[in-house]
């Protein structure tokens, strides 16, 4: 190959993050179509290019012909006959395949624009193909995606303005407003076949908690070479959502390297999910001090286990008791907080304030002796 068409395919194979030899061996394959284009040979024809490397010390182009050996030649551009064919090589017989080198003059009749055109759609094959190799890869990964189209129901994407991604209606935000060219990071939940068969497209979500894992790994370092592990996560969309994270390294503390120098990076995370609060907790082994930290910022006086299931989860029953001015910052607005703990934690949290807990002892006596609230 010369010099200076070598440069070119190595310049386009760094631009476009496709393997070199790829890309010469799709050259080959351009060069070779649009030869029997040009010969006028039939599609069933097999024709080779070989192109040979710098420093092989070899010629630029080689181009190669598979004949099939026949007693009586229909066809000269796929057949030739066993006389000729076996002043190639003696022991052939009629039946066989004789691949043989063509005429270099041959070749340099081919079109070059027709070339050029297989070969751009050659390569927007390749580009497509490895990307959809990497989107596969990045299933229950993050992309970013451009809106194209919001019929009010899904909400067509592009990703790297090549692939369709599908956001449908049950995995968009509430509160999120889908605008034409806007850029968003969304949750890669599964690829898909075009109902004709033809191609994928990738289904993804604004609404799986996992997205705001997947947010910090991309905005952490910590967390993205795993120095910082999530260990748990719970999420209301577009309210709030309670992380719970360990780190691997005891000289690295977790909850601060996620909320970053004055809350830098868990903004950033909180801008992308348009305004919806993070909280980052320590996650701890002791249920206890888990379930105190996970209902922060309210302060908790103490935790009652109970030998109970709730009967809608499954989940063993543990009832918290807080300060009286701290009952309504531990359910949290529309409960949300005393919720995500539950999820986060594992535990169905009754959250009681310190009197409510004193009179329930009190109801339970009354009703168990009719007699004590008629006197």
């Amino acid at each position: 190959m010369s010099r200076e068409i070598y440069d070119i395919l190595e310049q386009m194979a760094q631009e476009r993050d496709l393997p070199l030899d790829l890309l010469v061996s799709s050259l080959e394959g351009a060069l070779a179509n649009a030869y029997k284009k040009q010969e006028g040979m039939p599609n069933t024809a097999r024709v080779r290019v070989q192109m040979d490397r710098p420093g092989s010390g070899g010629t630029d182009y080689r181009i190669f012909g598979e004949m099939e050996v026949v007693g009586f030649v229909a066809d000269p551009h796929t057949q030739m006959s066993l006389e000729d064919a076996q002043k190639i090589k003696e022991d052939v017989e009629v039946g066989d395949f004789l691949e043989i080198e063509l005429p270099p003059q041959h070749y340099g009749r081919i079109s070059a624009q027709t070339v050029l055109q297989v070969l751009k759609q050659k390569l927007r094959e390749l580009e497509k193909d490895a990307l959809l190799e990497l989107l596969r890869q990045k299933v229950g990964g993050v992309v970013l995606c451009t809106i194209q189209r919001n019929d009010g129901r899904s909400v067509s994407m592009l990703i790297n303005n090549r692939i369709d991604a599908i956001l449908p209606k049950g995995h968009q935000a509430y509160h999120e407003r889908y605008r034409i060219n806007d850029r968003l990071y969304c949750y890669v939940l599964e690829l898909k076949e075009n109902e004709s068969g033809k191609g994928v497209r990738v289904i993804v979500s604004r609404t799986e908690p996992n997205l705001v894992v997947e947010l910090m790994k991309k905005d952490v370092p910590e967390v993205g070479d795993g120095t910082i592990e999530v260990k748990a996560v719970a999420r209301k969309v577009g309210s709030r959502t309670k992380l719970a994270v360990q780190s691997r390294n005891p000289l690295v503390d977790a909850v601060g390297a996620c909320i970053g120098h004055r809350g830098s990076r868990i903004q950033a995370i909180t801008d992308e999910l348009f305004g919806e609060k993070i909280d980052v907790i320590p996650w701890s082994r002791e249920p206890d001090q888990f379930i105190r930290d996970a209902l922060n910022p309210a302060r908790v006086n103490r935790i009652i286990p109970t030998d109970r299931l709730d009967e809608k989860t499954g989940r063993p029953v543990a009832v918290v008791v807080v300060p009286n001015n701290q009952l309504s910052l531990a359910i949290g607005k529309d409960g949300v907080n005393v919720t995500l703990a539950s999820d986060l934690t594992g535990f169905s949290l009754d959250v009681r304030s310190e009197s409510q807990l004193a009179e329930k002892p009190a109801r339970e006596q009354t009703r168990n002796n009719p007699s004590a609230e008629s006197a």
